[in-house]
């Protein structure tokens, strides 16, 4: 997901975006624990993700 692809959204969506990120983020966890996880990468990816959106968050903030 890009950066310039969340600044287009409003900040409610944003919101809803990371609450779904952060649900995946711990299934991932728990599939890596329990070794059965499919895509390892994946964990990092969605970290970034939410990252970014709470980046845009506060851009849209100020």
């Amino acid at each position: 997901m890009k950066a310039s692809e969340l600044r287009d959204l409003s900040i409610p969506e944003l919101h809803q975006k990371e609450y779904d990120l952060r649900k995946e983020f711990f299934n991932l966890r728990f599939q890596k624990a329990t070794g059965e996880i499919v895509n390892p990468s994946r964990i990092t990816q969605v970290k970034r993700d939410i990252a970014r959106i709470l980046t845009v968050v506060g851009e849209k903030a100020d």
